[in-house]
């Protein structure tokens, strides 16, 4: 008796201690979701939404089964998921090892396991593992981030899946992995980590975009000219911020530009010549002179700018090498159509031609339910999974594709507050991961299909077709909002 009394007391405090607004939030999104579905799948004529024949009638049941998972992740005790945690991370390796050698490709991709009528893709599931797993690591007594030993096994949880994913060929899936870096500043990274891998995107955009733009009819590339400019200009930067020496960087950042202006000079009036191999030499005598610097005043920074200053360097002279010799021919053209070097709307850039026709054509009200042409007449190829957004901007307009936007914001401030007041470690960092990958998501796919960020072919939360993604996301989600409801409930 005091047994079933002691659970029921539980139980009602789970219910008592659950974020009811992030899980109206979320059946708000299903619904949406689903009609969403309705409209990209629809073909004139269909009379049945509900029929399990029709991808509408199947996102049923996927949503159906996607609220079932959320009450058993409810039910479960919380502290059993920081106790599984290596145990769900490891599963979950095994079985993307596993899915590299999956005979099926599916779309060119091994990552889907067939089985039978279903297919599940594992890569959506290690999310919710790997998020466990960080947060169980980092949430350990006497972590810190800035200890080499923690943050190397910090990144070899995350890249670890991350590789087996890009095996499988999904790269897309696998670029997702880097959101986790925006969990990690929140815990103390250093943010030169962060403004690292900004600096590394500006040089490749501006790199290949001005590749083969000449300087003042000089046989000096502005583009190479740029970044070059750039790494010293940022190097300056770095010796002011990280070692406090302000008369040092002006002197580092005075020098590179006069030496700069001066043989630019003699380039374009005298005689022309390529100013690249100027610059490189003197960003090699920056390197040494960090060096000189940091053995003189013991100051170790000076040995991380100057590491920084020749990553620099190397990322960008094999950025070309890499963008025309190993990424694939398709990746590589939907780079450069993004950059505005090729057009292609009858191949890469097909897709995301077609979406902003149907988000245009929607206007500001929209076309209605089962109105839209552009996508009742199939001219947006995955126009019911990574492409969906389309579908809410022409059916429902500017006002439906505002109103989805302002419930996706919805989620993440609501994360955001709720990871914020959790009273363990473990409870805060695995919030932030699930912030992390619910933001990279929206950002991406939106911006996809807004034609914004490149096409790589990752899932609008809750709203594009299938189960794996609808249930990895409901893992995410329901798992936070369990071991946040065990912060303060009742115990029996």
């Amino acid at each position: 008796m005091a047994l079933t009394l002691g659970r029921n007391d539980k139980e009602r405090g789970v219910l008592q201690s659950l974020d009811w607004w992030t899980i109206g939030i979320y059946i708000a999104l299903l619904t949406f979701g689903w009609l969403s579905v309705c409209g990209a799948s629809y073909t004139y004529g269909d009379t049945d939404l509900f029929s399990l024949s029709s991808r509408s009638g199947m996102q049923i049941v996927w949503i159906g089964t996607s609220l079932f998972l959320a009450l058993i992740l409810l039910l479960i005790d919380d502290s059993l998921y920081e106790t599984l945690a290596y145990v769900l991370f490891g599963l979950l390796l095994l079985l993307l090892f596993a899915t590299i050698f999956n005979p099926h490709t599916i779309k060119g991709s091994r990552s889907w396991l067939v089985l039978g009528p279903l297919r599940l893709q594992p890569a959506e599931f290690a999310k919710f593992a790997t998020s466990l797993a960080l947060a169980k690591f980092m949430g350990r007594y006497g972590y810190d981030i800035h200890k080499w030993k923690d943050f190397v096994v910090t990144l070899a949880l995350i890249f670890t899946p991350m590789l087996f994913i890009v095996m499988q060929r999904e790269t897309g899936s696998a670029l997702v992995y880097l959101c986790f870096f925006l969990m990690l500043y929140r815990e103390g990274m250093t943010g030169s980590v962060l403004f690292t891998g900004v600096a590394m995107v500006l040089y490749f955009v501006v790199g290949i975009s001005y590749a083969d733009v000449m300087l003042f009819q000089t046989p000096t590339s502005v583009g190479k000219f740029t970044v070059l400019l750039l790494i010293q200009v940022f190097t300056s930067a770095m010796v002011w911020v990280f070692c406090r020496q302000e008369e040092k960087a002006m002197q580092i950042l005075v020098s590179c530009l006069a030496v700069t202006l001066i043989c630019l000079a003699f380039s374009v009036y005298v005689i022309p010549f390529d100013m690249f191999w100027v610059q490189v030499s003197m960003s090699a005598i920056l390197i040494g002179y960090l060096l000189w610097e940091a053995l003189q005043s013991r100051i170790r920074n000076y040995y991380w700018i100057a590491l920084f200053t020749l990553g620099s360097l190397i990322f960008f002279n094999t950025a070309d090498y890499a963008l025309n010799n190993i990424l694939e021919v398709h990746q590589r053209t939907r780079i450069n159509v993004l950059l505005g070097l090729e057009e292609d709307l009858r191949g890469a850039g097909y897709n995301v031609h077609q979406s902003e026709i149907a988000i245009g054509s929607g206007g500001l009200e929209g076309k209605g339910f089962l109105n839209g042409t552009q996508t009742k007449l199939k001219y947006v190829p995955e126009q019911d999974t990574d492409f969906i957004f389309c579908t809410v901007g022409e059916e429902e307009g500017f006002i439906g594709a505002t109103t989805v936007l302002l419930l996706f914001l919805s989620l993440i401030l609501r994360l955001i507050h709720l990871a914020e007041r959790q009273v363990s470690s473990f409870g805060r960092v695995y919030g932030y991961c699930v912030l992390s990958v619910f933001l990279f998501h929206v950002f991406i796919n939106v911006g996809m299909v807004l034609g914004l960020t490149p096409v790589i072919g990752i899932p609008l939360p809750f709203f594009s077709y299938g189960g794996s993604s609808l249930w990895g996301f409901t893992f995410l989600l329901f798992i936070f909002l369990r071991i946040d409801a065990g912060r303060n409930m009742k115990k029996a």
